[in-house]
């Protein structure tokens, strides 16, 4: 107990870091080590000596942490602490020897890790390779200090060095301790902090996509980082310099500007978010920019990218919501995060952005009198999949470290390498809109037009025909396959074909030719796809009405159409317009009649360049408008699908509405590839109802509306387990949503 000099709380940097350590002990995470050779006469017991004096002079070098049996963890102070060093001679190795030992001393020193409740939480080693050349390795954890302190420990160390060698006495400026920030943090209004914040981020609800993960089967459930350096040449890095300098933004203004519209084009969203450092060092402390600890923030950078906007008022309002937010920097992440409406155990962001400055500068060196620090460099990791780092060396460089059991090395060069696209892109054209700036380079560009010209010459390879002749096809393939299922009902596709073909001739009698536009206002069943199948045999073109649309509005669409038949059921007559200018058929009650009729295929002038069927939508005025489509376009669709499997195996669940163009996904992929179609029996069925039937029937596609798909992940996920194919659209899917679903 005498050893004890300071007991205190930890920031919440240091709460956040001491909770990952502590959950992942085998992760490295935050543990940091720094290397660099040391060039020139050196005298061990004179370094050795200036460590113990800077360490003597900041408490935090002394700390060591408490959490166990505790309510709130606290950092302990030590009086006196003994710095631990390794020394290695390995002069007798030749150069190829020494760099292999030191890749594998610095990988061993980082997996024994560093005890958080054992003062000092650093140590050191030396290893001489020359007697004028040695690598010096300091190994810490973050929780200690940030880069800033980094160079003020560094720079106070090598100028007592540098004395020391000399033979003279140098006397430091007197400095203030750790407790001081902790002691201001505890006197900040963290509700203010909280409102400011709980505005920022509102409305935004789920992290960032990176894009570039791994498919599911090629994930890694063990954790590893790799990192990938980039460098930006001196002629694109001083034209950054200038355009800063010229339009007063900072570069890391710019930096930060860059990775969000990245990232907004990885992820095709215009609401970006991802993490960035901040100093976190409160201008009212005193002499708080020579102060020793973990000042950092990683605060959450919202970025809202809009196409037609001009990259330097863009950059500029960045900024200045950066100034903004600089006075609510301390507040903790964890209470940022509970603040926005991010689920409960979601990231609220997958990427950080840290822009440093090296702890030692080139320039620093030059003004050693005995040592010269060369090939200085740093290990570090967080707890984030992928962390980027710049550097504002004269050439302007960085690394990306990233998570390797869910990025692929081939995918952060590329990343890589359109970061620093973008950014040349910036330098010489600044004046461009946000649309303008591309990732690509001029190999990229080439490889994308080579790529559209061969979608093309492979779309003029389809074999356009009818929808209706590539299904008679498949009937011929597979007769007695199933091919619709409703409630107790099945037909094969023989049985669906012939009552098809009957409706057909009977619809041919009536007078129906090549393109007549043909309502159909049926309830989802069979008879509703014998109904689709028969106009198309006979010529004609489908027009589908929903039986749930209001009876205007379907009088509006007959009236638009110009409809000469309407095909129906006995309970819906009565919703339907009533005038000399159309007949209206009764299929339950003319059935009969219509089964007398011929079950052989028809031959008629039907090409793939007439008209299929006609879609309704609500039109930008909330008048419906009805949208032609051609045969043509039909298969063009199915035939062109490549992110979906299409097979005999496809069980899929036709649930959309007859008057939505989902019904064409539902229906023609299943029975133009001799699957099976189960048809929903109702309207729109709850998500326990969409259970039941996915478990009875073993559906393995599936089509959902965003709204639709949201609630299932919410209230019944489990009933998606045996769905192989899930596609889901209309409005943007919650990105929150789509992670659940796939964990």
């Amino acid at each position: 107990m005498n050893n004890i000099e300071d007991l205190y709380e930890l920031s919440p940097m240091q709460q956040g870091m001491l909770f990952h350590s502590l959950y992942a002990p085998e992760s490295e995470v935050y543990f940091e080590q720094l290397v660099c050779r040391l060039q020139g006469k050196f005298n061990l017991p004179n370094f050795q000596q200036s460590w113990q004096k800077v360490v003597t002079r900041h408490p935090i070098l002394r700390s060591s942490f408490y959490w166990e049996e505790i309510e709130k963890p606290l950092q302990m102070v030590n009086r006196k602490v003994d710095l631990p060093w390794t020394i290695h001679d390995w002069q007798h190795w030749d150069h190829d020897q020494q760099q292999s030992q030191l890749e594998a001393f610095l990988k061993s020193d980082r997996s024994v890790g560093i005890a958080l409740d054992q003062a000092p939480v650093m140590r050191f080693a030396i290893i001489k390779l020359a007697s004028d050349s040695h690598e010096f390795i300091w190994s810490h954890h973050h929780i200690l200090f940030d880069g800033w302190s980094m160079q003020i420990i560094l720079q106070e160390v090598f100028d007592l060095y540098e004395a020391y060698q000399q033979g003279k006495s140098l006397t430091l400026k007197p400095c203030h301790p750790y407790r001081d920030y902790i002691n201001w943090l505890q006197q900040q209004d963290n509700s203010q902090a909280q409102k400011f914040w709980r505005n920022k981020l509102q409305g935004f609800e789920a992290a960032t996509p990176l894009v570039i993960d791994k498919l599911p089967g090629n994930k890694t459930s063990e954790v590893a980082y790799q990192e990938v350096p980039f460098k930006l040449s001196l002629e694109v890095t001083q034209q950054l310099q200038s355009l800063v300098q010229k339009y007063r933004l900072t570069l890391n203004n710019l930096v930060q500007g860059a990775w969000g519209l990245l990232l907004s084009r990885y992820s095709g969203e215009t609401d970006i978010i991802f993490g960035a450092t901040v100093s976190g060092r409160p201008s009212s402390l005193h002499d708080v920019d020579k102060m020793v600890g973990l000042f950092i923030n990683t605060l959450p950078i919202r970025l809202n990218i809009s196409d037609q906007q001009e990259l330097i008022p863009w950059l500029k309002d960045l900024q200045s919501q950066q100034f903004e937010q600089e006075q609510y920097a301390y507040y903790s992440l964890a209470e940022i995060q509970k603040s926005s409406d991010i689920l409960p155990g979601m990231p609220l962001f997958e990427s950080i952005l840290v822009f440093e400055n090296y702890p030692v500068d080139a320039s620093e060196t030059e003004a050693k009198k005995t040592l010269e620090i060369t090939d200085l460099r740093c290990f570090e990791r967080t707890n984030y999949p992928l962390t980027l780092v710049v550097i504002p060396n004269s050439e302007l460089s960085g690394r990306i470290i990233y998570d390797t059991s869910r990025f692929d090395p081939k995918a952060i060069e590329r990343m890589i390498g359109h970061l620093q696209n973008l950014l040349t892109h910036i330098a010489t054209q600044p004046e461009q809109s946000l649309s303008q700036f591309s990732l690509l380079n001029e190999a990229e560009e080439q490889q994308l037009i080579a790529e559209e010209k061969q979608n093309q010459e492979q779309i003029k390879t389809i074999n356009y025909q009818c929808v209706h002749h590539l299904f008679e096809q498949q009937v011929n393939q597979t007769p007695d396959a199933i091919a619709l299922i409703y409630q107790d009902e099945k037909l094969t596709y023989q049985e669906l074909n012939n009552r098809a073909n009957q409706l057909a001739h009977y619809l041919q009698s009536l007078g129906v030719k090549l393109e007549d536009k043909i309502g159909v206002c049926i309830e989802r069943s069979p008879l509703m796809v014998i109904a689709i199948l028969a106009i198309l045999k006979a010529g004609g073109a489908y027009v589908p009405l929903d039986p749930s649309y209001p009876s205007e509005r379907l009088t509006f669409m007959v009236a638009d159409v110009q409809s000469p038949l309407i095909l129906t059921q006995n309970h819906l007559l009565a919703q339907l317009p009533k005038n000399d200018h159309q007949k209206i058929i009764n299929i339950e009650s003319e059935w009969k009649k219509i089964a007398q009729y011929t079950s052989e295929n028809l031959t008629n002038e039907v090409t793939p360049e007439n008209l299929a069927y006609i879609i309704y939508t609500s039109g930008s005025t909330g008048t419906p408008k009805g949208t032609e489509v051609p045969h043509r376009s039909f298969i063009g669709f199915m035939f062109g699908i490549d992110y979906i499997h299409l097979d005999a195996n496809i069980i899929w669940l036709q649930h959309s509405s007859i008057s939505w163009d989902a019904l064409t996904l539902e229906l023609w992929p299943t029975l133009l590839y001799g699957g099976r179609c189960v048809l929903y029996p109702g309207n729109i069925p709850t998500p326990k109802e969409l259970s039941k039937i996915i478990e009875e029937q073993g559906i393995n596609t599936l089509f959902l509306t965003t709204a639709l798909f949201n609630l299932m992940i919410d209230t019944q996920p489990e009933s998606l387990l045996g769905i192989k194919q899930l596609l889901a659209g209309g409005e943007t899917l919650s990105i929150a949503h789509i992670h659940r679903a796939i964990n």
